[in-house]
């Protein structure tokens, strides 16, 4: 769970200082997350690169280089403001938060379950399940259910 706060973290500062493109650790887990980010319209693009930049043509990541990979992320605005606003974790290490199907359900139509507010028009939930790292509306259509990671509008 450390990567999605680590995350969150670097792609909210990055929309503050407004940067261009950020770069994070290239990890499974961040690259889904991205994935997610990316086909929600948060960010233009993800590519693969070093920490000096992206790369320009492909290189693979072997246990020699595995320390200097990095996934950047080219950040959208429009109008001369973010796209994304805000980007939170719901779940934390000490506090993992599980919804079943049903419940998956309750929050993608706006109604809050548990300690967890529903989800509002222009937010997207980011959820962990048994299929892989998905958004809650993709979730709900497969009938899976899971871990809520993250929280984006």
């Amino acid at each position: 769970m450390v990567g999605v706060h680590d995350i969150c973290a670097r792609v909210q500062n990055g929309f503050r200082a407004r940067l261009g493109r950020i770069a994070i650790p290239e990890t499974k887990l961040n690259l889904a997350v991205s994935r997610v980010l990316y086909s929600q319209g948060f960010v233009g693009s993800v590519t693969r690169g070093t920490h000096l930049g992206p790369d320009a043509e492909y290189t693979p990541t072997t246990n020699l280089n595995v320390a200097e990979r990095r996934l950047w992320l080219s950040l959208k605005y429009y109008q001369d403001h973010p796209v994304l606003r805000n980007m939170n974790c719901i779940s934390k290490p000490s506090r993992r938060i599980s919804c079943n199907a049903f419940q998956l359900r309750t929050l993608a139509a706006g109604q809050s379950w548990s300690i967890v507010k529903g989800v509002i028009p222009g937010e997207i939930m980011i959820v962990s399940t048994a299929r892989g790292i998905m958004e809650v509306q993709e979730a709900v259509k497969l009938g899976l259910g899971g871990t809520l990671l993250a929280r984006a509008k």
